[in-house]
């Protein structure tokens, strides 16, 4: 697995998952906190909407590139170090965001801050499942990625309302307050957790393999289909449901609430089978939206396929990065931050995807797009349900009881 397990009791362990969830939290909040300030950001540093907006893209792609690049470089070196080491680049990447005024200096920071989140995504996933025990590998990751998906329910909503009161350099002020709160945490709850997954060319011989590509592929499909959907959502309710105003929020939050419950209650699921989670998740999207695209002039019924999206949308994520590591064997160490390169490109698929149909079909457009990107999702979902793990002979590491589990 790239790491070894840390013998720890479970208020221990509960609160190593604790610090886990909040750096997430923090990190995922700076992500998508520009999104909800770009009108600001782009008007005090004098520059058109666009181009702020490129603020988000470089840092999807520091993260999606910048991540295992950085993660390759630093598989040897204990986890706790690593940690703690992006946290403070962390912290220093988004202080010279609130310090500058210069645009390309902000967008450097923004690439180096994505990068430095997809290492700490990599970190954390192993940290937690080296401190949590075998049979519940899938929950504790579940914990971790569940922190990425509250920042998006609570985080990036109260970030904006700070932004928008304060200035959008006092939401960065208190990520980077949280951020050192964050540090402090690790420094005094986060054991020593050492690689035992040897050099990154070797790592990359498993972390590559084609049955882990099928998975990440998997995850590329599922997030283009979501996003597809759901970047264009606002112009969907208003213009199909009627919803607008304040209760385009109302709706938006329920979805919020619903990824964070998803991604909360996936784990369990990842423990018991995740390979047929996938596939149940899969269903689950593509279900919720038919119903959106069938029934969506209907308001109640538009919220109730927004919360079902949720659900099965982010429920996914702990089976995929439980199989993307199981799959990954020895490579376990390196492979645990491709899930996150994998959903940004799916990301920037699915927006791509549901502009092109919005502009070219209308407000509906984007959520058939989204649909019929969930209808392909489903047979791969299926197919990877059949890839094995490294045999024990080429790969003794996976002799451990929790990973025959994600089979």
């Amino acid at each position: 697995m790239g790491t070894q397990r840390v013998a720890s009791s479970p208020a221990k362990t509960n609160l190593v998952l604790a610090t886990l969830f909040l750096g997430m939290f923090v990190l995922g909040s700076a992500e998508l906190l520009v999104v909800g300030v770009l009108n600001l950001i782009a008007a005090d540093l004098r520059v058109s909407i666009p181009a702020a907006g490129r603020l988000v893209t470089l840092y999807a792609l520091g993260l999606a590139i910048g991540g295992p690049i950085l993660t390759a470089l630093t598989i040897r070196f204990n986890r706790r170090t690593v940690l703690i080491g992006a946290l403070v680049l962390f912290v220093l990447g988004n202080a010279v965001a609130v310090l500058t005024a210069d645009y390309g200096l902000f967008l450097a920071a923004r690439t180096l801050t994505g990068a430095v989140q997809g290492l700490f995504i990599g970190a954390a996933f192993a940290v937690g499942i080296a401190a949590a025990p075998p049979e519940r590998m899938g929950r504790a990751m579940s914990v971790v990625v569940s922190g990425v998906a509250v920042s998006a329910a609570l985080g990036v909503p109260v970030g904006t309302l700070v932004g928008q009161t304060l200035g959008w350099r006092g939401s960065f002020i208190a990520i980077v307050v949280f951020a050192l709160v964050t540090l402090v945490a690790t420094l005094a709850l986060i054991p020593s957790v050492p690689s035992l997954g040897g050099g990154a060319g070797n790592q990359a011989r498993y972390a590559f393999a084609p049955r882990v590509l099928a998975v990440l592929f998997l995850q590329v499909l599922a997030f283009a289909a979501l996003f597809a959907a759901m970047t264009y959502i606002v112009p969907f309710l208003g213009s199909v449901a009627g919803i607008s105003g304040a209760l385009v929020s109302v709706f938006l939050l329920a979805y919020g609430v619903a990824t964070a419950v998803g991604s909360f209650g996936g784990g369990r699921y990842a423990d018991t089978n995740a390979a047929r989670t996938l596939i149940v998740g899969s269903v689950g999207v593509a279900v919720a939206l038919l119903m959106l695209y069938l029934a969506g002039s209907i308001a109640a019924l538009a919220a109730l396929a927004l919360a079902i999206l949720g659900v099965f949308g982010l429920g996914v994520l702990p089976s995929i990065q439980y199989r993307v590591v199981s799959l990954a064997g020895p490579g376990g160490g390196l492979a645990q931050s491709l899930p996150a390169s994998a959903a940004n490109v799916g990301i920037a698929l699915g927006s791509a995807v549901g502009g092109l149909a919005l502009g070219s079909a209308g407000a509906s457009a984007p959520v058939l797009s989204g649909l019929i990107i969930a209808a392909v999702t489903i047979p791969v979902a299926w197919a990877t349900s059949f890839l094995k793990p490294p045999a024990a002979e080429e790969a003794p590491q996976l002799a451990d009881a929790a990973v025959s589990k994600a089979v």
